[in-house]
């Protein structure tokens, strides 16, 4: 294994590439940040239109009642769960030749996760950047190994989602039917692919300086991603890796004990109401607004209430989200502590 550089320090190149217009990178950049916002303030102020009164006070009392105990069991494991990630991603570190140590990747992994509370995708950058500071790594190599675990990630759910189809084919079939707009959808897709392959052609085939640039640092990338494939240990790196899916598994299913009426959930709606509420996270910053609208929709489908769902899904989103912001916070703070008295 070879010794790691001696680290560098902490630039903004890798935040802030040129892009040859500043205007269009920072309106895509905020657009990005208050669309998601905007719809969960949309999805609140519509969902508490539709209450009266009497409900909403239903919902108050729910809150009061609950049971935070498990909560806090729950807040225990997701901990671990973001352990286990930092533990993980030493095995596609050392393939490359390269070491950070565990609390280094323990604190990269949470300070993630509060940045991509604000701007999609800006985690995976700092945490790269972060490895990079502190112990050698290069930017591109420990950013194509965060690639390739968001990848597994997506498979990882892809998965779940089958399985949750399989389990409740009905409940799953109305809920996209009654619930998704799929004819949107269908079309954001096409356009996707479309979009997709225009940039790969001016890739592979321009000549210009940017193009050729981004080529010799998409070369570390492949290096990281592809560590997953042909690392030693990789038995051990997807071993681990369903150690922490079933730690998001178990965060949610603690969850339900929280209030009586949701006690009664089986494995099959608990994993069904686990991958809704993944896929409200996956793509909004935070799943603000969308996660207790869409927990709501799907425990419709198993004889919960409005209110009772509504009530659920915000105590289950703020747990998930005082997390990440104490865990994130206290990273930031303790990082460059933790490596002054190295």
């Amino acid at each position: 294994m070879q010794e790691n550089p001696q680290p560098e320090d902490l630039g903004t190149d890798e935040l802030t590439q040129p892009t040859g217009n500043s205007f269009k990178s920072q309106a895509s950049k905020w657009l990005s940040i208050l669309l998601p916002i905007l719809l969960g303030v949309y999805l609140i102020i519509y969902t508490y239109q539709s209450f009266t009164p009497e409900q909403i006070e239903s919902i108050k009392g729910y809150f009061k009642n609950a049971d935070y105990l498990y909560i806090v069991i729950a807040a225990i494991i997701a901990i671990f769960g973001n352990a286990l990630r930092a533990y993980r991603w030493k095995y596609a570190l050392e393939h490359m030749g390269y070491t950070s140590t565990f609390p280094n990747n323990f604190m990269a992994v949470n300070i993630g996760y509060l940045l991509n509370l604000t701007v999609p995708k800006s985690g995976e950058i700092s945490r790269a950047v972060i490895v990079k500071k502190y112990n050698g790594i290069p930017f591109d190599k420990g950013f194509g190994s965060i690639v390739a675990e968001r990848i597994v990630d997506m498979i990882i759910l892809s998965l779940f989602m089958l399985l949750a189809f399989f389990l409740q084919f009905d409940i799953v079939k109305a809920f996209i039917l009654d619930k998704i707009p799929v004819n949107k959808l269908v079309i954001l897709a096409i356009s996707g692919v479309f979009g997709f392959t225009a940039l790969l052609l001016v890739y592979m085939y321009s000549k210009s300086p940017l193009i050729l640039k981004l080529k010799k640092q998409v070369s570390g990338l492949k290096e990281g991603f592809f560590s997953l494939i042909h690392m030693k240990d990789k038995w051990k790196y997807f071993f681990q890796t369903v150690l922490i899916w079933g730690s998001y598994i178990l965060t949610f299913y603690v969850t339900i004990f929280t209030l009586t009426e949701t006690t009664h959930l089986s494995i099959d709606a608990v994993i069904t109401s686990f991958v809704v509420g993944s896929i409200a996270i996956a793509f909004t910053n935070s799943g603000f607004g969308s996660y207790p609208f869409l927990i709501t929709q799907i425990l419709s489908f198993y004889a919960i209430s409005k209110e009772v769902g509504t009530a659920f899904g915000w105590i289950v989103w703020t747990s998930q989200m005082l997390v990440v912001l104490v865990m994130g916070v206290l990273s930031f703070l303790l990082l460059p502590v933790f490596n002054r008295r190295k």
